[in-house]
This record gives structure tokens, sequence and C-alpha cells, in this order.
């Protein structure tokens, strides 16, 4: 991978760790059409390119969130009990979307992110969040039948399921957002591995992948990502707790609009509208 790109991807990492860490998503929604872009740049056919983006991102949501979830526990409890029972599940969902994603076409796998990101991006729009301690909702198989779906989704799109999980855990299990945040990262150290596995398997062999892959994941990408993306995921929990996320959930719900819009080709047809 030529220079440039690895400093994209350094770059990147910074809004990706930061996002992570303060709004407990993982930042494939930011990673994969970042990483979609540099693939396709460097000669990469499209089909293989989202793939490789998909399953990288995972790789790099693993660390990231683990950043976050020691930031966070410092500051509040996470309820392990539903991290732990909730990412198996999830785990187990997302091992399965990863080997569905290994046999649909790149064109479909693209449009579905682009749906999903700008679906999350509504919700989280139009999400109330309540500050008020309620009763958590201590029915387990509630948080299998919630979980097992999201870790489905995050296979597929390569998401850590944390823009997911976070309205799930606030409107069906009644977390707070903060005690969500920190919960949701600790999910995705259970859901990311088995996505990981996943597209490791299903890669392995393949012709056209980029040299120091493993499967689908390629490791240098994964690097660059992670230099910034593990101490800004600190710098991210460490905000969290000292300022209201409305200004920073806005500006973030335009940010996924505007990338779920641009992989579906709308941004470039807004745009010739106007240059005509």
């Amino acid at each position: 991978m030529e220079i440039q790109y690895l400093i994209m991807l350094v770059a990147s990492g910074v809004i990706i760790g930061f996002t992570s860490g303060l709004l407990g998503i993982g930042g494939g929604i930011i990673m994969t059409p970042v990483q979609y872009w540099i693939y396709t740049s460097a000669g990469i056919e499209p089909d293989l390119a989202i793939k490789i983006s998909i399953a990288t991102s995972l790789a790099v949501i693993l660390p990231t969130a683990a950043s976050g979830v020691w930031q966070h526990r410092k500051r509040v409890p996470i309820n392990w009990k539903v991290a732990a029972i909730m990412g198996i599940i999830a785990a187990a969902g997302s091992y399965t979307g990863s080997t569905i994603a290994s046999l649909i076409p790149g064109n479909i796998l693209k449009l579905a992110f682009a749906i999903v990101v700008i679906l999350i991006a509504i919700r989280m729009l139009t999400l109330k969040i309540s500050i008020e301690q309620q009763a958590l909702r201590e029915n387990i198989w509630l948080w299998i039948g919630i979980a097992f779906p999201i870790g489905i989704l995050t296979g597929i799109l390569g998401i850590g399921g944390g823009a997911i999980v976070i309205p799930c855990l606030i409107l069906i299990l009644h977390f707070r957002m903060i005690d969500a945040v920190g919960t949701s990262l600790a999910m995705m150290l259970f859901t990311s591995v088995g996505g990981i596995i996943g597209y490791i398997i299903n890669g392995i062999g393949l012709t056209g992948m980029p040299d120091h892959s493993i499967g689908y994941i390629y490791w240098p990408a994964w690097l660059a990502l992670i230099i910034t993306c593990i101490p800004m995921a600190q710098v991210g929990a460490i905000t969290a707790h000292k300022i209201k996320g409305k200004a920073l959930t806005a500006i973030f719900v335009v940010l996924m609009l505007y990338i779920g819009l641009d992989m579906l080709g709308a941004i470039n047809w807004i745009t010739g509208l106007f240059s005509r």
C-alpha cells in the first residue's frame, strides 16, 4: 500500500478512536467506507475491497473497544453480566454474518451497509435518552433475542454493533446513556471476535488479496488504524464523562448520513445537479 493511503488511515483513526470511546460504537461506519475508497483507489476490485474493508474494521474494533472499556470501567460500573451473555450470543451471530457476507456480492454488501448507516443515523436523531436510572430488565431470553440479530449485522457489515446496541440497551433494557456506552464497548470484545474468525476462515486461499493479508483481514491497514484508534478511544471515554453529548451526537448523525448517502451514490448525484 502506498504511503499516502497509510497516512490517511492513521489520520482517520483519530476520529474513529475518539468516536468509539465517546459514544460506545466500534467505528466501523467510518472505517469501512474510508478503507473501501482507499482499496478501490489502489486498484483492488470493488467486490473484494468491500469485504477486506469490513473484515479489517472488525479486527480494529477489538483493541479499540478494549481501550474504551479500560477507561470507562474506572468511572462507572460496566454490567459484565449483560455484556458477556449478549456478547457471546452476538459473537455467534457475528460468525454467522461473516460467513453470509463472504457469499454475498460486494455491491449488495455496499448497498446494505449504506442503508443500515442511514437508518442508524435516523434512529439516533429521534432517540430520546433518559438521564434517570430505571430498573434493568432482567430477562436473559430478551437479551439473547436482541443479541443474535445484532451479531449477524455486525458480521455482515463490519460494524461493532454499538450504534445498534446503544438504542436497544436504553429503550428496551432501560440503561442510562453513560452505562450503555461502557456496556456496549464491553460487548464488542465478544462480538468482534466472532466476525474476525469468520472472515479469516472464509478468506483463506483467495486470489487477488493484497500482500500481508490473512483471510480477508489486511494487517498493514489494521496496524495503521490502531496506532491512533487505541489512544483516542481513551480520550473519547474520558470526554464522555465530562460533557453532554447532544452536539457531538448531532454532528455524528450528519456524518453518518453523509457516509450512507455517499455509498449509495447520492452525493455525486446531488453535486452533479449543482454543477450543471
